[in-house]
């Protein structure tokens, strides 16, 4: 009898047992269930997102080109000034286009298009100097008390007022008389302090070239900044209403605010930056980056006329073309330490 109870009793536990695992069942499948939605909704999701990637790239695409052969048409009919002024305003838009698609645009597209665009920016400024009015030809009037002398030294035949022109003076380059008015800069000089004030340059193009061991401070809101085959040299500027380009230089230190900034070709730099977009290295090393600290009078009202908005810098956002891991730190540029970061601009 007492074997039977125990057997009984063990059938009674495996059925029990039985129960309560086919209980479980239908908790299993809803929880696998469950799981099933999830990872089909998690794929769907990621389907979208990669739709309106696709979407962005597209539509960006299409207006990149649009707006490019606006300004290609317009380049190439100017005849006057308004017309280039649309073309400038249209350029300007093409810049912010391509700035709001560096999030989504592959590091070679967005090459290609900066590289377009760089392009345009060189024909406007071609385009203006070719519509700059030629200065005439005018010889100079003499004192009533002159006209009859004769100079001392005078080749014979020569006329007092021709003879005027010739000894006259040829422009110096430190005033930055690069034939347009929408131009202005420096260029090869040598160990020497070069200033131009916000009247001068305000939504001009600046050029600096050739410079060695100079010091440059520009105060205002110039258009485009280009600074090329620079050595030693300090470069303190004000706001820039689009991009700043280097290109050639070496040993040099920075303070730039701009849209863009676009490093080719350089070594062994320091910028002290602001930008809205992101900066872009090429062909460089030893380029190190810190926020931009210049200040000086006025320079609120600067940063208004630019149109940057002040509260956006993006000085550690970096892109390097010649290193595309996205593993490992480019070791072409770097965060400049906090403790290097003192610097006396004046």
């Amino acid at each position: 009898m007492e074997s039977a109870g125990c057997s009984a009793a063990a059938v009674r536990t495996r059925d029990m047992e039985s129960q309560r695992d086919l209980s479980l069942v239908p908790e299993r499948l809803q929880r696998r269930e469950q799981e099933r939605q999830l990872e089909v909704e998690r794929r769907k999701q990621k389907r979208q997102n990669q739709e309106v990637e696709e979407e962005k790239r597209d539509f960006f695409t299409a207006a990149f080109a649009r707006e490019r052969a606006a300004v290609e048409e317009l380049l190439e009919g100017a005849g006057s000034v308004e017309l280039l002024e649309e073309a400038a305003s249209r350029l300007q838009g093409l810049q912010k286009l391509l700035n709001d698609s560096v999030l989504f645009l592959a590091a070679y597209d967005l090459r290609q298009r900066q590289e377009a665009l760089v392009r345009l920016q060189a024909a406007l400024a071609e385009r203006r100097q070719e519509l700059q009015p030629k200065k005439r030809f005018a010889f100079k009037t003499r004192r009533k008390d002159a006209a009859s002398s004769t100079k001392v030294g005078a080749a014979p035949g020569i006329p007092p007022a021709v003879e005027s022109i010739q000894d006259s003076p040829l422009p110096q380059k430190a005033e930055g008389d690069f034939g347009s008015s929408w131009v202005c800069g420096f260029s090869n000089l040598e160990s020497q302090v070069l200033e131009k004030r916000a009247s001068e340059l305000h939504q001009r193009d600046v050029l600096l070239t050739e410079l060695s061991n100079c010091t440059v401070k520009l105060y205002g809101n110039p258009n485009t900044l280009r600074l090329t085959k620079a050595h030693g040299c300090k470069l303190l500027c004000g706001p820039v209403s689009t991009s700043v380009f280097l290109e050639d230089c070496s040993d040099c230190v920075l303070a730039v605010a701009c849209q863009q900034l676009r490093i080719h070709s350089t070594k062994d730099t320091r910028i002290f930056l602001q930008v809205t977009s992101r900066a872009i290295v090429e062909d460089c090393s030893g380029i190190q980056f810190a926020p931009y600290t210049w200040s000086y009078p006025e320079i609120d009202k600067d940063f208004e006329s630019s149109g940057l908005d002040r509260s956006k810098n993006n000085w550690n956002d970096v892109d390097d073309f010649n290193w595309l891991a996205r593993d490992m730190a480019s070791p072409n540029w770097s965060v400049l330490p906090e403790e290097e970061r003192s610097i006396q601009w004046d």
